[in-house]
């Protein structure tokens, strides 16, 4: 039995490292500022229009959840080993492929294309093997130590893209990165897992947890877009990712007017935050639920964002804080929809269920940050878009509390191999005649 929870805790490790390589996604702000200066410098390297500074970073988003579904599917089908090497592989390719060119088409082709499906290969390896060796009262505490490496990885990322784009230029940067966290993750690789067919946990029977399954029934992910919890979750994902990656995307450029060359600090802070975020949200919503954890994140969110129409620029300690908060708010959202998904509709199609609800982050990644920018571009201000994204996360916090488990297996809903008994009963019987049975 120790073996068997070593094994576990490895394979958490690994994910948790895998994490910290791929998190060069939260540090785009350092970069667009890179490249922002060199604009107005007017010194020929990056000849590209101010409005379109985060088209990069948003294709990346999209392609990052396009990826996640594909990649669930490999994971739970094949290898969490061979999702995570195709990660590390097409990550390093498109870094490496930026440091060779300032051409926007050619930024949004490496860092947004590759590096984006890379990030998604990468991401979805992590997570589905390590919570599939514990117990549901831990999904939500092993998630969020496997997503916290991600959030986490700007910490050392910021400051070492500093001095590295201080020493040797943006594109010589782009290839240190790209080359190392293709060795990196390919060698983690190697200690993803997933438990032998039949493996339950230890303690598996016990629902202390409140966000503990109450159904036994696995959801295919055809059955699990008729049910209406899925768009609930994917709307206030969306709203969650969308609305606080603005703020990650040009929380470089907000700072330096006030702190200058050590505006990655708010950079470092914010990916604190964010890993305590996905650790607390985690472990807190295994005693108190999901819903009521995302009904007091989006909130604390809403009125987080709000507060920025009155922290000025030259008010380094205020918006510190501030983005921490964000930061923090953020990663809740990254340990709890996946610990949703999986109690909602169960871990035999975990890694594409998941992949379709975080389809939501990508296209939030993609829209609020490109929303974003016009409005900067149209007004000189980014007052109107923090606005809005208040406005959409009280909407956000209220939705959360209308949101619960599927009861039921949608009738007429394809049927997962060798449960057609399950689904019999499921369709005449409510979900809580199923608490304390397990998973197959």
């Amino acid at each position: 039995m120790n073996e068997i929870k070593n094994k576990g805790w490895s394979v958490t490790m690994a994910g948790l490292g895998i994490n910290l390589a791929l998190g060069i996604l939260y540090t785009w702000s350092i970069f667009k500022q890179s490249i922002k200066e060199s604009i107005l410098a007017g010194d020929g390297r990056f000849n590209w229009d101010i409005a379109s500074l985060n088209d990069p970073f948003a294709v990346c988003c999209l392609m990052f959840t396009i990826a996640m579904v594909f990649a669930g599917r490999i994971q739970d089908k094949l290898s969490p080993r061979i999702t995570a090497v195709i990660g590390g592989a097409l990550t390093g390719a498109g870094l490496i492929l930026i440091s060779q060119s300032t051409s926007l088409l050619v930024w949004i082709l490496g860092f947004g294309v590759l590096t984006g499906l890379g990030l998604g290969f990468g991401y979805a390896s992590a997570t589905p093997p390590a919570i599939k060796w514990f117990p549901a009262s831990k999904t939500g505490m092993i998630a969020g130590t496997v997503v916290a490496g991600f959030g986490l990885a700007s910490v050392y990322i910021a400051p070492l893209s500093n001095y590295l784009i201080a020493e040797y230029g943006l594109s010589l940067a782009m290839l240190i990165f790209g080359v190392a966290f293709l060795g990196v993750v390919c060698f983690l690789a190697k200690f993803l897992v997933n438990p032998p067919e039949g493996y339950c946990p230890e303690n598996a029977g016990t629902t202390s947890s409140k966000s503990a399954p109450a159904k036994a029934l696995d959801f295919s992910p055809a059955q699990m877009l008729q049910t209406g919890s899925f768009y609930k979750l994917w709307f206030m994902y969306f709203v969650g990712a969308g609305a606080a990656l603005i703020i990650i995307g040009g929380v470089a450029g907000m700072a330096k007017k006030s702190m200058g060359d050590l505006a990655w600090i708010v950079v470092a802070l914010m990916a604190v935050g964010n890993a305590g975020g996905r650790i607390a949200a985690g472990a807190v919503s295994d005693k108190i639920g999901r819903t009521w954890t995302l009904l007091i994140m989006m909130g604390f969110q809403a009125v987080v964002i709000f507060s920025l129409l009155f922290i000025g620029e030259t008010q380094a300690l205020l918006l510190v804080l501030a983005a921490t908060l964000i930061g923090f708010n953020y990663g809740t959202n990254l340990s709890l929809f996946p610990s949703a998904t999986k109690d909602y509709y169960g871990l035999k199609n975990f890694g594409m269920n998941y992949g379709l609800v975080f389809s939501a982050w990508g296209v939030g990644g993609f829209v609020f940050p490109r929303v974003s920018q016009m409005i900067v571009a149209q007004t000189g201000s980014p007052e109107a878009a923090y606005i809005m994204c208040a406005v959409l996360l009280m909407a956000s916090s209220l939705i959360a509390l209308m949101t619960r488990a599927p009861e039921r297996v949608p009738e007429g809903a394809p049927v997962l191999a060798g449960s057609r008994a399950k689904l019999a009963l499921a369709r005449k019987q409510p979900a809580s005649a199923y608490i304390g049975s397990r998973y197959k």
